[in-house]
């Protein structure tokens, strides 16, 4: 049986969620249609939506459900771009961000619209005054609530009211904090009022035990964001087409079980992930921990191994049945150095030199151990394979 240590690309179904999903599939009706059946549909929908709204610490009437993160970040940043006022003239970009906002943004770019890069630290944290200094004028802003590589959390309130006073809408991409670290839209929107401060943020089911294929983007009620679908308006407008009641109720239950563990899970994969990282640098003394050791995703650790390829590492650790990532992106099949690395300020070589692990609801203490054993052997095997000592590359 496969070592499973890739909690952050998806979370495995939690059976809760699998149950609620198919109880609420086996009823039959469209949640907009105005029968009995399509009633009970919509009041199963009503219903999800309040539960997860209430975990979002949000009101139900902001929830719109998606088809997951990336639908919901697609439609917060076109969204907002679209409907913007006249003066507005920018998207503010953290470096360092999940590609679904690199690619919207760098999209948006190809349209016509300006955007201000703002730097990340050396630990992958955005920079609070350089975000501030780049709001300004700007007709959107986004950030990572923790960084989806090295788990690194980002200040989100400070964030939030840095817009709200510039009066810059600001969405929060929310996908690998949810369930893992607080988080409350209404705390951090504070008294921001119509389209300033915090206007919209993204959540994902799969990453807490929820299925795939399910999301929300968080709407404040002043907010203004343009459509990207037409063809019913079923939620605010802002996203038409048949409403996934079965994925809402499955996303539901997950959100409620992933908050009610959240602070003893983060207590327990905390220390596991230091037991994990205390065992890597007693066998690996030159592989170093990236992102902020303290403020991060409890179950994330994000290791750069000097002079062993990342991708060699993920070939080798599955070869011996435990799954990780590298944490790179990979497009048409061409492994690439990792975005986020190079926006800490480390070489290309680096960059390919990382692997991230990534603990679970599911992970235990033999999981860890199995790691452990089975790590050394491998960094040696892929340092021999790249003709590499242990110094770091370049």
């Amino acid at each position: 049986m496969q070592i499973y240590l890739d909690h952050a690309a998806t979370a495995p179904l939690r059976p809760e969620a699998r149950d609620a999903w198919i109880d609420a599939a086996g009823a039959v009706g469209n949640a907009s249609s105005i029968h009995g059946a399509g009633q009970h549909a919509r009041r199963l929908l009503e219903e999800a939506r309040e539960r997860l709204a209430a975990v979002i610490d949000a009101d139900p009437i902001e929830i719109v459900f998606t088809s997951g993160g990336t639908e919901a970040v697609n439609l917060a940043l076109k969204g907002l771009w679209w409907a913007r006022g006249e003066d507005a003239d920018a998207v503010v970009l953290p470096d360092g961000e999940h590609h679904a906002t690199l690619d919207a943004v760098e999209w948006l770019e190809g349209q016509g619209a300006p955007v201000r890069r703002v730097a990340v630290d050396a630990l992958a944290r955005i920079r609070s005054d350089d975000f501030a200094a780049a709001l300004p004028g700007s007709a959107l802003a986004t950030a990572l609530v923790a960084n989806n590589e090295v788990g690194s959390v980002n200040d989100a309130a400070a964030l939030s009211a840095s817009a709200a006073e510039a009066a810059v809408p600001l969405h929060l991409d929310a996908v690998a904090a949810f369930g893992h670290v607080p988080v409350s839209f209404r705390r951090w929107r504070g008294d921001a009022r119509g389209r300033a401060g915090l206007a919209a943020m993204s959540v994902s089911a799969h990453k807490i035990g929820g299925p795939v294929g399910v999301g929300a983007l968080v709407v404040a009620r002043g907010a203004e964001l343009a459509a990207l679908m037409h063809g019913g308006g079923q939620q605010r407008r802002l996203r038409a087409g048949t409403q996934d009641v079965p994925g809402a109720v499955a996303f539901a239950v997950a959100a409620e079980l992933a908050e009610s563990e959240r602070e003893a899970e983060a207590h327990r994969l905390g220390t596991l992930r230091e037991r994990l990282v205390r065992g890597i640098r007693n066998t690996i003394p030159d592989a170093e921990l990236l992102g902020d050791p303290v403020d991060r995703v409890p179950g994330n650790a994000h290791v750069l191994f000097p002079g062993a390829s990342g991708e060699t590492l993920l070939f080798l650790l599955d070869m011996a049945g435990i799954a990780v990532s590298t944490g790179s992106a990979c497009q048409a099949g061409v492994p690439e150095p990792s975005h986020v690395v190079l926006a800490m300020g480390r070489t290309d070589a680096e960059a390919r030199q990382v692997l991230r692990f990534t603990l679970g609801r599911t992970t235990v203490d033999a999981d860890v151990e199995a790691l452990l054993d089975a790590l050394p052997g491998v960094v040696e095997r892929a340092r021999a394979a790249s003709g590499s000592s242990s110094a770091k590359g370049s």
